[in-house]
């Protein structure tokens, strides 16, 4: 074992052990690495300043990855986000009404939909409106408001009161983070009541997520694990990965 005395390799180590167990506790690894818990809670607080994982209370998280503008986040992992946008086809439904909400995966979805779809799709974000105007069978509503301009949202009250009219058979979150104890995470304190409304108006609730999103937490807290009915990921996430919100009667669907 390194010398757990140097700080440096002594956060390594916590990084290590955050990988792999997917959270680590101050009185755990104060324990295990022989120093103090004043020193344990030093170490956290110097990874969180370097962005390198979430404290919380009593110890730490994987952090959800850095968040970008929309337009900047756009650009990034193009092939991941189509192959989870196909994979989306399988719990959408003629007759549906599907609540969506913003962000560059919600918007691969609606640019990949089965182009005979006949439904109704109810969203906050005028890109995924655009896109969901050249289907002859989808009925389009989109939800106004304020606009964030960094997100390409509609987040606002008015927009809120809106959404509460709907009784929705489905709803598309856009989340930066899901942890199966912390549950669903957001980067944007606006959007908070805008999530929670989709949960509270929706019948499935579904979390489409890259990878790097699995295990992490973001600094806004949307919903508990629970509320969530179905996560849509990639095909590379291991079983292991999976088997805790499985655990929690969380339907799983992989990317092809």
């Amino acid at each position: 074992m390194p010398n757990m005395d140097l700080p440096q390799e002594r956060r390594q180590a916590i990084l290590q052990e955050l990988h792999l167990h997917g959270k680590v506790i101050a009185g755990e690894l104060s324990n295990l690495y022989g120093v103090s818990e004043d020193t344990i809670r030093r170490d956290l607080r110097e990874l969180a300043a370097a962005g390198l994982l979430k404290r919380v209370h009593g110890g730490a998280l994987p952090i959800s990855p850095n968040h970008a503008p929309y337009l900047e986040r756009d650009k990034q992992n193009p092939t991941s986000k189509a192959r989870l946008a196909m994979a989306a086809r399988q719990v959408v439904h003629d007759g549906q009404l599907i609540l969506m909400g913003g962000g560059t995966t919600n918007t691969g979805i609606a640019k990949n939909l089965p182009p005979t779809l006949r439904a109704t799709i109810v969203t906050i974000s005028p890109q995924i409106a655009l896109h969901l105007s050249v289907y002859p069978t989808i009925e389009v509503i989109l939800i106004g408001g304020r606009l964030n301009k960094s997100e390409l949202v509609t987040s606002d009250a008015e927009a809120i009161d809106q959404i509460k009219h709907f009784q929705a058979d489905a709803c598309f979150l856009g989340v930066c983070g899901v942890h199966p104890e912390v549950g669903c995470t957001i980067y944007e304190y606006e959007e908070v009541s805008i999530m929670r409304t989709f949960i509270e108006q929706s019948g499935d609730v579904i979390a489409t997520v890259t990878a790097e999103k699995l295990g992490t937490a973001g600094p806004y807290s949307v919903a508990p694990i629970e509320a969530i009915t179905h996560i849509i990921t990639e095909k590379q996430v291991d079983d292991d990965v999976l088997a805790p919100y499985q655990a929690k009667g969380i339907q799983i669907i992989k990317a092809g």
